[in-house]
């Protein structure tokens, strides 16, 4: 089986992708209650992000035989907002555009404000987690970051993510991302490694 990394040029595929791991997931049943929403409004959600990316930051696809097997969207910070993102939320979103907001809101409160790039999202298509595609991703642009000592960040939206981020050489911060009456998130942050600077 062959594996491999590319930049990725389709937002709907990544955005799709991302939005089929994260649906069922604490953080999307927060932002949408009903679950029948919640494919379809975070795959808008995604896509758009992903976009974005493609303009700010990079997208990394993960093939396995030729097959898309997950998703990396980073981003150069500071970036720029994606314009009209507010509205186009509340085009998709609804009622549940409140909560799209604020959790943007709570994200930004804690966001480092020196210049790093950010993970902002990390996603591996059902059934090919737990064989390593999520750590060759993470590497894939840590050798990058590395290579010209930038930092990273991140939020791990659960305390299994966060473990894998921890044995990459990520560190918690301070504070943990605390929804209202819902789940925590852990802001992450990694120093480049001399090591690999050297090399």
């Amino acid at each position: 089986m062959t594996i491999e990394i590319t930049r990725m040029t389709d937002a709907a595929a990544a955005g799709g992708l991302i939005a089929d791991t994260f649906h069922t997931d604490e953080i999307t049943g927060w932002l949408i209650p009903r679950v029948e929403d919640r494919l379809p409004m975070q795959r808008r959600f995604f896509t758009m992000w992903a976009g974005h990316a493609l303009e700010h930051g990079d997208v990394y696809g993960i093939h396995e035989s030729g097959e898309l097997a997950g998703v990396a969207v980073w981003f150069a910070a500071p970036f720029p907002e994606i314009p009209g993102e507010q509205e186009a939320i509340a085009s998709f979103a609804g009622d549940n555009a409140g909560r799209y907001r604020l959790f943007g809101e709570l994200a930004d409160k804690l966001h480092p404000q020196e210049p790093h790039h950010y993970l902002a999202f990390i996603a591996l298509e059902r059934g090919r987690t737990g064989r390593g595609l999520g750590s060759l991703l993470l590497e894939e642009h840590h050798r990058r970051l590395d290579a010209e000592g930038i930092p990273a960040y991140l939020e791990a939206s659960s305390e299994a993510s966060r473990r894998l981020y921890l044995r990459h050489g990520y560190v918690d911060m301070p504070e943990l991302l605390r929804l209202p009456g819902g789940p925590v998130m852990y802001p992450m942050w990694r120093e480049p490694r001399p090591s690999a600077q050297a090399r």
